[in-house]
């Protein structure tokens, strides 16, 4: 039987803003709000970085979801390579290299949904 966790990782790659506004701020937002998971991190990663600098809607809905109490955090490289870290920082977003961060989540079988 697999071990119980209550902490979600939520990995957002996608670039398209459909996806972002139907499905990863939907479910990382109710997630916290509901009480579906007791910890829930956003971890924002390539093009979906370039997307939340630029959306007034998500930018908006990223504001909701960190007050609900989600860890918001970017993958510097990433950032670096568009070049937004600082617009993600000014924004209440955990900018730093997360290749470490992601493989001690995986490695520790915490509960990880991609999109």
């Amino acid at each position: 039987m697999a071990k119980e966790t209550n902490e979600l990782l939520v990995v957002w790659t996608s670039g398209d803003p459909d996806v972002a506004v139907r499905m990863v701020f939907m479910y990382t937002a109710n997630a916290k709000k509901h009480g579906w998971w007791e910890d829930v991190t956003m971890l924002v990663w390539g093009p979906s970085q370039k997307l939340l600098t630029e959306s007034e809607v998500l930018k908006e809905k990223l504001v909701e979801m960190l007050d609900a109490g989600v860890r918001v955090v970017a993958c510097k490289a990433c950032a670096d390579s568009y070049p937004v870290s600082e617009q993600l920082e000014d924004l209440g977003v955990e900018v730093f290299y997360t290749g470490e961060f992601l493989t001690d989540w995986i490695k520790s079988d915490g509960a990880v949904i991609t999109f």
